[in-house]
């Protein structure tokens, strides 16, 4: 059995695309497609990831090898292959995908029902092509849904601190963060979604999304992390010695200004912070400069923050901040087990109805991050909204009396600024230079025209 080469792109895609280009109506000699949020979860959308795909896989060179390869398994899987054009990728384009790719910057926040994205061909004999790339390009959704999700959960992390911390500002980009690595389908997902997370916030323990970051957006450190125990670190020194794995960590990572965590949970969390932490090591911690921050791993999060909260204020005390607010000496929370956007309000609210600010808790989210979004949480969908036949334009859309909401547009599309609001401008022809356009050209013929950091994503965010 041969195996397929992973860097073969016409394969990227979905079977019955291959019998596309005998279904388009005869001289058909351009397509243009978009993309777009129809609604879902979130009123807006953060735009982020297509940078990566363009990278990492439209900019790869198509052979006479990949086209040999590609049809040999198309047609043995019962699908017809449009051998002739893909050699004309291969001998008229030197592989380089004759295609046009405009896109909103990444970072942008923009209304959902607007176009984000466009596609269209740039050699008339290959209009097929827009149709092609379109799974592989629609997976933009997966990095704009987690960057959109993040920047929502940070507004209302923001929101909290803003009422009831004097550092907000200084808190803010470290308190999400991200443990959701061991809880996706993939290497790539980690990395890809690691690192839209990381366009909102500074904190995370993927370190693929590092590796992501530096290799496709020129960040040489994305995010950050602290030294932070796990059960085994504590259970491997036995019940009886729980207090000695504690002393340990202390004495190890417990330096001026330095901030370390630890799971204390694996035996009676009550007890770990009223005996351990708050009696018999509270006075190395206080003594060291350091911050302690005790993380509980079970139970109820809002609840167990709480009692984690109010506890260490009875061992460690607490000093009030200009707003009126506890906050929390040498120590703070943690809580990564059942975060979600539900259980931060209720923890946001919990602790504040105490009397304490929000900055004496953080937050450690992993699957609900990284993996419990799909292509429908903001109902992504990639159309065709124009056509060039028989060297006439023809408007493209599809509009099912079943279910009105997805009815696609039609025209050259480009998203403008009208009156403080961002709209959808519509063309009926293709020869426009789209006058006040918040889009741009990021890619054309097999190159890359945009590479941007994650600084200037940033900046946008």
């Amino acid at each position: 059995m041969t195996t397929l080469n992973d860097a073969n792109i016409i394969l990227d895609t979905d079977s019955y695309k291959s019998s596309h280009f005998l279904q388009y109506p005869p001289h058909t000699t351009r397509l243009f497609s978009y993309l777009e949020s129809r609604g879902g979860k979130y009123p807006a959308t953060r735009f982020f990831g297509l940078q990566y795909i363009l990278k990492r896989y439209l900019s790869v060179r198509v052979t006479a090898d990949m086209v040999d390869e590609a049809r040999d398994l198309i047609e043995a899987h019962g699908e017809p292959f449009p051998y002739d054009g893909w050699m004309r990728v291969v001998t008229a384009h030197g592989g380089r995908l004759p295609l046009e790719v405009r896109a909103v910057p990444e970072g942008t926040l923009v209304p959902n029902h607007n176009v984000l994205m466009s596609v269209t061909n740039t050699d008339p004999e290959l209009p097929w092509l827009v149709g092609w790339f379109e799974t592989m390009l629609m997976r933009v959704w997966y990095p704009t849904t987690v960057a959109t999700q993040s920047y929502y959960l940070k507004q209302i992390i923001r929101e909290a601190l803003e009422q009831t911390s004097d550092r907000a500002a200084e808190e803010l980009p470290f308190k999400l963060h991200d443990f959701g690595s061991r809880g996706v389908s993939s290497r790539e997902s980690a990395g890809l979604g690691g690192l839209a997370h990381l366009t909102n916030f500074m904190g995370s323990d993927t370190l693929e999304a590092l590796r992501t970051g530096r290799n496709y957006y020129g960040a040489e450190v994305a995010g950050f992390s602290i030294p932070a125990a796990e059960h085994s670190t504590i259970t491997s020194w036995g019940k009886e010695h729980e207090v000695e794995a504690y002393r340990n960590l202390v004495n190890t990572f417990a330096k001026p200004g330095a901030v370390f965590a630890v799971v204390s949970d694996s035996y009676d969390l009550k007890y770990a912070i009223n005996v351990h932490w708050g009696e018999t090591l509270r006075p190395l911690i206080e003594a060291s400069g350091a911050t302690l921050v005790v993380r509980p791993d079970s139970g109820e999060p809002a609840a167990m923050v709480r009692l984690a909260v109010r506890a260490l204020d009875a061992k460690f005390g607490s000093e009030l901040n200009s707003k009126g607010f506890k906050v929390l000496r040498h120590v703070r929370v943690i809580q990564g087990d059942g975060i979600d956007e539900e259980s931060i309000r209720e923890i946001l609210q919990t602790v504040i109805g105490d009397g304490f600010s929000a900055e004496n808790v953080g937050f450690g989210m992993g699957g609900a991050l990284l993996q419990q979004v799909n292509r429908d949480t903001q109902r992504f969908a990639y159309k065709a909204s124009a056509g060039l036949i028989d060297g006439e334009y023809r408007g493209i859309y599809k509009d099912p009396v079943t279910d009105p909401g997805k009815r696609s547009k039609d025209g050259v599309l480009d998203l403008v600024m009208e009156n403080g609001r961002y709209v959808t401008r519509a063309y009926k022809t293709f020869d426009t230079d789209f006058p006040g356009s918040l889009m741009r050209t990021v890619y054309r013929d097999g190159e890359l025209l945009v590479d941007e950091t994650l600084e200037e994503v940033r900046g946008r965010v």
